[in-house]
């Protein structure tokens, strides 16, 4: 089963967030800067509807096998739900196939080719490395030299930089991890578990 809990509402000094006084109605709620940080940062993808009334995040790594078998069912929840708006945090914890494998699919956000870069990797079934990247780079029709350039810029970076920022404040225990409303839900979950997520989520904010 997947470990469920509240997320933590502990100022990150590293992220310059405070922490907002807890609402009555909710016991631990996020605090709303760190909500606005998390699902409405401008360098992170978002698929879905853009201007959905909820939004579901998620921290994975190209290399994680459980974030492999979430892929269809991120997709299968988007089509069933027109008002979900999914945001992905690129976590590259596996290593550093992983780092630029997350550098080269936030360059390719820019390059209007993100879900083709990031479906391709999530359905590779070898190790995800440079090579492998590379040659799905160009299988999409990317330019390398572009997109190598690209993976060096302050927005990329920008990216990274407070994934990791918000995994440590918020004492994720690795990928995949969801995040809905103000909880956070940890490994492999089912279309049923992905569904009870997205509406507690709704329900703990209202919408």
């Amino acid at each position: 089963m997947p470990t469920r809990r509240s997320l933590l509402t502990t100022a990150s000094a590293g992220l310059a967030l405070s922490a907002l006084p807890a609402r009555a109605q909710r016991a631990n709620p996020m605090p709303e800067e760190i909500r606005r940080v998390l699902e409405r940062d401008d360098t992170s993808p978002v698929l879905g509807n853009p201007d959905g009334n909820i939004t579901l995040s998620e921290f994975f790594d190209y290399n994680c096998p459980h974030c492999r078998t979430m892929m269809p069912r991120i997709q299968a929840l988007i089509g069933e739900d027109p008002n979900l708006r999914v945001v992905f945090r690129e976590w590259p914890i596996f290593g550093p196939g992983s780092d630029f494998a997350a550098r080269a699919s936030l360059a390719s956000l820019s390059m209007g080719r993100y879900w083709q870069m990031h479906s391709r990797l999530l359905s590779t079934r070898q190790r995800i490395e440079r090579p492998v990247v590379l040659r799905v780079a160009r299988e999409i029709g990317l330019d390398e030299t572009a997109l190598l350039a690209e993976m060096d810029s302050d927005r990329v970076e920008r990216h990274i930089s407070m994934t990791y920022l918000l995994g440590d404040h918020m004492g994720l225990a690795g990928t995949p991890t969801f995040i809905c409303g103000d909880e956070a839900a940890f490994g492999a979950l089912s279309m049923d578990d992905l569904r009870g997520l997205v509406a507690r989520g709704r329900q703990t904010l209202g919408v």
